[in-house]
């Protein structure tokens, strides 16, 4: 333990070089659009800008895939969409509400977006990414009990931190808030878990592959309540959907006026929404703040020298303290996110006690 606080903070202080020179290639007019370069990093695009060397701006192209009325399907690589003529009359939208989208000019000459838009965006690409080194990971601390029997010495180091995590989320979260049928669910669980938990950490590294918001984004954190809300109401049991449509509540609360079951309908759709925003939102706030420090040092600099050499030092501090903070809330996050969805699975597997106790 005495020597992950050092390789940490070393770790951090190597990363601030490569986020400085990342944010001081968007000068603008001697200063900082600070504004353009938090919603770059936070939105998602169709390129991986990795950083900026003097005027060189060092990306990885990512593939776009389109099907369009005009054209119908198309698939090439995102660096034609920086030529000052698109693509086969496709280019980025430089403004309104299709910003930085992939867009085409149709027939009565309005700026619209294709039918359909599959492309390998930085957000898709970064969770590839995530859930291979995942993959990798896990297989590699299984291979360790590979021929191994319940009484050798417990595991330790990395291996044995993954699997202190996985002990916790199982008696902790799983088997107190599932209930008898824990065992179902606990694969999903635990995926959920170690994947928010892995992308939360992957985001606070500002060197490729890691610096991508994929769990900042709401279509990712909106995918894995969906996938709560399936494992929910399609694993329900007759006990949790007799509760949801005639609750044990007196009959006026029920017929004619369904009021209770509707209440409950609309808990149904609630839950979800609860998780996405609740992810989002949190993981979201953490990358501004930490870029928000950033902009500082380069802010100040421009006013005064001297000014900005204090700031410097006060930005960095407060960059390192935020980066530690967001270590805590990246485990905090996939923690909340797995307990609320056992709890919503648990609450759709009540079990019918008959008889006294």
């Amino acid at each position: 333990m005495k020597r992950i606080f050092p390789i940490l903070l070393s770790l951090l202080l190597l990363c601030m070089p490569a986020m400085a020179s990342s944010t001081a290639g968007d000068s603008v007019s001697g200063g900082i659009d600070v504004k353009k370069i938090i919603f770059e990093h936070v939105k998602d695009t169709y390129e991986w800008h990795i950083t900026t060397i003097g005027d060189k701006h060092v990306s990885i192209s990512l593939p776009v895939i389109l099907y369009s009325k005009r054209t119908g399907w198309e698939c090439f690589s995102s660096s034609r969409l920086h030529s000052p003529s698109g693509h086969n009359g496709f280019y980025l939208a430089s403004h309104g509400d299709n910003e930085g989208k992939v867009v085409e000019i149709d027939v009565f000459g309005n700026e619209v977006r294709p039918l359909l838009d599959i492309s390998i965006t930085k957000t898709v690409f970064a969770v590839f990414v995530n859930a291979l080194l995942l993959i990798v990971i896990m297989l590699s601390v299984a291979r360790w009990y590979k021929g191994r029997n319940p009484h050798d010495a417990a595991p330790r180091g990395f291996v044995g931190a993954v699997e202190m995590l996985t002990t916790m989320v199982i008696d902790d979260i799983i088997k107190p808030n599932v209930g008898s049928s824990y065992k179902r669910f606990t694969p999903f669980l635990l995926t959920v878990f170690f994947f928010i938990f892995f992308s939360n950490l992957m985001g606070l590294v500002p060197l490729f592959p890691g610096g991508a918001n994929v769990t900042g984004n709401i279509a990712v954190t909106f995918a894995l309540a969906l996938s709560t809300f399936v494992a929910v109401n399609f694993f329900g049991n007759k006990e949790y959907y007799k509760e949801l449509f005639w609750p044990d509540v007196p009959v006026w609360l029920k017929f004619p006026v369904p009021m209770m079951p509707l209440i409950e309908l609309f808990g149904v759709f609630v839950k979800p929404f609860a998780l996405t925003v609740r992810l989002f939102a949190n993981i979201l706030a953490g990358h501004t703040v930490i870029l928000a420090f950033v902009c500082i040092i380069f802010i100040t600099m421009a006013v005064n020298e001297y000014i900005g050499s204090t700031m410097t030092v006060v930005s960095v501090l407060f960059t390192i303290f935020m980066n530690f903070l967001e270590l805590l809330v990246a485990f905090i996050q996939a923690f909340v996110f797995t307990m609320m969805s056992a709890v919503f699975i648990g609450l759709a597997q009540p079990e019918h006690h008959a008889g006294k106790h």
